[in-house]
């Protein structure tokens, strides 16, 4: 599952939370996302739900680092393994 979200924090890692207060969508490898992308003391929050398996996950994105977790697994890697998004599709926000 990192392999799948830390591409597709590319798109919200320096964007501006305000911009993405509703709840989006994206699609990657066949999977459909949904997520919101909220300003918590100072760290963007990405929280989510892989909608075919219900897999909930939760991001806090700092200044160096992203932390969070995939269902029930911790993650944690620097924001510099973020890569672009590549061949994901955006889909309409709700």
């Amino acid at each position: 599952m990192k392999k799948i979200l830390v591409p597709a924090l590319a798109l919200f890692a320096l964007t501006p939370a305000a911009a993405h207060a509703q709840e989006q969508r994206f699609e990657h490898q066949g999977r459909i996302y949904a997520y919101t992308v909220t300003e918590v003391d100072g760290y963007r929050v990405i929280s989510g739900v892989e909608e075919k398996t219900g897999k909930r996950f939760k991001l806090r994105v700092g200044e160096h680092r992203v932390r969070g977790t995939v269902g029930t697994q911790q993650v944690s890697f620097p924001l510099r393994d973020v890569a672009p998004l590549g061949k994901a599709s955006t889909l309409a926000s709700r």
